[in-house]
């Protein structure tokens, strides 16, 4: 997430779990319904495979896996959410997307060192809002650098 300036972050809010989480919509291409995934062999356990978005493949990662909580059987509010991350496309599994707000930027704090079941690492900061704890997730940390070149293979 680019440094944050004097006016409020746009974010897409999605659950997983029982938590709510954020990323800047400026790094969301689009949502879409959960869809047949395509298998690769010897990647991550987190790493789903790819699907095929309008003729782009698309690396998709189970962020359910990747953060260590229970699987979940996908249902029909299950999301992949199509993010942007250095210069390529990957889709996040969340178990809904629920809505896009504005946070205002003295809402966003520095994360703490565990926050719920994810750890800080991953955490770019915590937006606290009315009776929401919202978490912010730092794509950059999530996608380690080999994990990314491993995924730019997939898609290349």
């Amino acid at each position: 997430m680019s440094e944050l300036n004097g006016q409020d972050e746009k974010i897409i809010v999605f659950q997983l779990k029982d938590e709510e989480f954020g990323v800047p919509v400026q790094q969301v291409g689009s949502i879409e319904r959960m869809q047949h995934i395509t298998r690769v062999p010897s990647t991550p356990d987190f790493v789903k495979g790819v699907i095929n978005l309008r003729g782009v493949v698309t690396p998709i990662i189970d962020l359910r896996t990747r953060f260590d909580l229970h699987s979940k059987e996908h249902d029909e509010s299950t999301r992949i959410i199509i993010v942007h991350y250095n210069d390529m496309e990957v889709g996040l599994i969340v178990d809904s997307a629920n809505d896009v707000i504005d946070i205002p930027k003295e809402a966003i704090e520095p994360p703490p060192e565990v926050v719920g079941t994810v750890e800080a690492e991953y955490i770019q900061g915590v937006a606290k809002l009315e009776r929401r704890l919202l978490i912010l997730l730092d794509l950059q940390k999530v996608f380690s650098s080999e994990e990314v070149r491993e995924l730019k293979t997939i898609e290349g």
